[in-house]
């Protein structure tokens, strides 16, 4: 394609998709991004007798895409608002496609870790550069309002799909589902090539400039050029890795020494993680972000699904299989009722827009988790009746946080920044869902019901944290 600058076709090569040409690729690829995210949910027993994992390491089985997707969602955040929200967003379904078809050749715990969270890493591209994207092609209103609940159903959808998809494909092999969502990812890759055409530019690049004035800007030399985070990312991913290290271990004990030396580590390096924030010239995230009310109740509450919500029924399946005897497709089957009310109550919670704040839908989005996941209290040893009333109630709490949090996530930061507080948000999301994943498997060992009243009290706390916040009013700038 002829660089944008050298010729007075530019602002007709490089106009902007159509808005729901852009809106159905990024819907695609964050499904099937969020398939992959799920899929082992379904797999876990299967995948962990084909490696040899011990109990004690079956959590890295589930944690390596979030994990990639902690540590890089702020970075692919930074680098989509800097570079072209177009080209991160290509690169990282691209690179989704290449990567889970290589997990499915993996052949032991430590490669197929490996292997998983460069999907997250590819994931954080796509999920980065997809908000971006829609924030870019709606820019405020009840059109952007309706995009993100779409986007939203998109992630619900993913994980829907992605255990059904497993457990159907686990009675031949359970390597197929991986192999499939790797050729989905490279088809919707291709289309977005050719369906995006020139995409939306980043703000304030030269090639932005030009659409906008028609006149050729300069490109910026390399050095003038924001520059990837990477001190804070290394710096994120082991004060992650530390924590969840510590909550897989913290299943034989959670005082003995070496749980406490990690999570002391892992304090450790989140203070780190800040400080290089403060001093970074391009961070990851502009930490006076969180002086507004808006973005705090956006981070935290995505942080409490995590730990709430994705981390319970992330292990679910595999309790359903262990404790209820269920095969894979049957608690693929009952996944699929959570998970596909969370769908429909996404799909339809942009109705409640104009009456319910953003900040007061992940309230009632929390409360309604919690009391789902109370009603499944002594069912899931079965029978499987028992737990429908729990599933719906939950799925529906489920699904108002997923249509919540997207919007939230780009009303509460400046235009230009859209990308990072997605970024943000996503972080913020994965680092609870990992947490989450690894307490729980920790929890089950005293039984199921200690890791359900767990997930309650953290969703009731969530939905606290974000009614107060969602109550302050940012600060008023005094008058010169």
């Amino acid at each position: 394609m002829p660089q944008l600058a050298t010729t007075r076709r530019t602002p007709a090569r490089a106009r902007a998709a159509r808005p729901s040409a852009t809106l159905a690729v990024t819907g695609a690829a964050t499904a099937v991004a969020l398939m992959n995210y799920t899929a082992p949910m379904l797999t876990l027993p299967d995948t962990a007798a084909a490696f040899g994992t011990p109990d004690s390491a079956r959590a890295w089985l589930l944690n390596g895409t979030p994990l990639g997707l902690a540590v890089l969602l702020l970075v692919a955040g930074s680098l989509a608002d800097a570079h072209g929200r177009r080209r991160v967003f290509l690169l990282g379904t691209l690179a989704l496609g290449l990567t889970t078809g290589l997990g499915a050749f993996a052949g032991s715990t430590l490669t197929f870790t490996l292997a998983r969270v460069a999907q997250g890493a590819a994931s954080a591209a796509v999920l980065a550069g997809s908000l971006g994207l829609l924030a870019d092609t709606y820019p405020s209103g009840r059109d952007r309002i309706r995009a993100t609940g779409i986007w939203g159903a998109s992630v619900s959808g993913g994980i829907a799909l992605g255990p059904l998809l497993a457990g159907a494909l686990s009675l031949v092999d359970w390597r197929l589902a991986y192999e499939v969502l790797g050729l989905g990812a490279l088809v919707i890759a291709a289309v977005g090539a050719r369906t995006l055409g020139g995409g939306t530019l980043a703000a304030g690049t030269p090639a932005a400039r030009t659409l906008a004035t028609g006149k050729a800007a300069p490109e910026p030399a390399a050095a003038q050029r924001p520059r990837p985070d990477i001190p804070g990312a290394v710096a994120l991913g082991l004060a992650l890795a530390a924590l969840l290290t510590a909550l897989t271990l913290g299943r034989d004990g959670w005082l003995r020494a070496p749980v406490v030396l990690l999570l002391l580590a892992s304090a450790a390096l989140t203070a780190v993680f800040v400080a290089v924030e403060h001093r970074s010239r391009t961070p990851m995230v502009d930490l006076a972000l969180l002086r507004r009310p808006a973005f705090l109740a956006s981070t935290l509450g995505a942080l409490f699904t995590g730990l709430a919500v994705i981390g319970l029924f992330s292990v679910v399946p595999a309790l359903l299989q262990g404790g209820a005897g269920m095969s894979p497709l049957g608690a693929a089957w009952l996944f699929v009722l959570w998970s596909g009310t969370a769908f429909v109550v996404a799909l339809q919670a942009r109705r409640l827009a104009g009456r319910l704040s953003a900040t007061y839908q992940l309230t009632v989005g929390f409360v309604l988790s919690a009391a789902g996941v109370l009603a499944l209290l002594g069912g899931l040893d079965g029978p499987w009746p028992r737990l429908l009333p729990g599933l719906l109630v939950a799925g529906a709490g489920s699904g108002l946080l997923n249509a919540a949090l997207p919007r939230l996530a780009v009303d509460s930061v400046p235009p230009e920044r859209a990308a990072m507080g997605s970024g943000a948000n996503n972080t913020a999301r994965y680092i609870g869902s990992s947490a989450g994943v690894a307490l729980t498997l920790a929890l089950t060992t005293a039984g199921p019901d200690t890791a359900l009243l767990v997930s309650a009290g953290l969703a009731l706390t969530g939905g606290a944290l974000t009614l107060v916040l969602g109550r302050r009013r940012p600060a008023r700038r005094p008058r010169r």
